[in-house]
């Protein structure tokens, strides 16, 4: 079985508090791209769970949520069956992509599938809830409103496809380190949250992330490639999640693709691409599984 895994941006972000249990109360919005890893999955007659892929960078061991993920599914079956699981990666980790939930997600709905297990939707999503606070919205795809930790989804309409310039950074950026030096004044109950400002008028120049403050500190040269693209044409320049990744928003791909050849002359130590947003209906027909 070969299956793709989309990745995602957060068109906005915001910290609304800090919950009971060590996390931050969120309020988000997903918007999955075409970036994708590639995954092959082979199932074996031995009950073993191997997991490989071609970026060093990465523990490909027990630790790795798509061993995880393909665990926590060979505890809710009877048989023995194990799997291999094989993966190209396009997503480059610690870039707030989301490419690890992404991929935990659709091993979870692929096994799921192959095992005839027949988990409904609300149980693989808490399934994903106790891998990682992304997982769930892989389960949707398109535009979505994420709020909690950013767990509990509700899918939006879609908008309009854009194309997506990303700027790359060589280095990740620890998603816990963000949050134990968060900066930001939370959000209160009085303040206006820009994303439902959004949401009343379509208005993507409104939106923000919050977490930009803390990781820009850290890296102000994001700060600069950020505002190198705000420049420009771009509908909405912003860091995607918890970083490294800066992107911009066109309404076509000659600009994007024009605005991302001068932020690489301008930045020669990043790597730029050009994608797109992928609405709910074309996020199934790529992802290829169902729930």
């Amino acid at each position: 079985m070969r299956l793709l895994a989309l990745a995602k941006i957060n068109l906005g972000l915001e910290v609304l508090g800090q919950r009971r249990d060590g996390y931050h109360e969120l309020r988000t919005l997903f918007q999955s791209i075409s970036l994708a890893d590639e995954i092959e999955i082979t199932e074996r007659t031995d009950g073993r769970i191997y997991v490989s892929g071609d970026d060093p960078s990465i523990s490909w061991g027990e630790d790795n949520l798509i061993f995880q993920a393909a665990l926590k599914m060979q505890k809710m079956s009877t048989s023995t069956r194990g799997v291999e699981v094989r993966v190209k990666k396009r997503i480059p980790p610690g870039s707030g992509l989301g490419g690890g939930s992404s991929d935990a997600a659709v091993i979870l709905m692929a096994l799921n599938l192959l095992w005839k297990l027949r988990l409904p939707l609300e149980e693989l999503t808490r399934i994903g809830q106790q891998l990682g606070a992304d997982v769930p919205y892989f389960f949707h795809g398109g535009l979505c409103l994420g709020e909690g930790r950013g767990d509990f989804l509700q899918p939006l309409p879609d908008m309009a496809e854009r194309a997506v310039l990303l700027v790359l950074p060589r280095w990740t950026i620890s998603t816990r380190w963000v949050f134990q030096h968060l900066v930001v004044t939370l959000t209160s109950a009085a303040k206006v949250s820009k994303i439902n400002q959004f949401l009343k008028d379509n208005n993507l120049a409104v939106l923000a992330n919050e977490l930009e403050e803390t990781v820009f500190s850290r890296y102000p040269q994001l700060r600069k490639i950020k505002e190198a693209i705000s420049e420009t044409e771009a509908e909405l320049s912003s860091m995607s999640g918890s970083g490294s990744v800066i992107y911009g928003l066109f309404r076509d791909k000659k600009t994007a693709a024009e605005v991302g050849q001068k932020i690489g002359q301008s930045f020669p130590e990043v790597t730029v691409k050009v994608v797109r947003t992928v609405n709910r209906f074309h996020y199934w027909q790529i992802v290829g599984v169902g729930v």
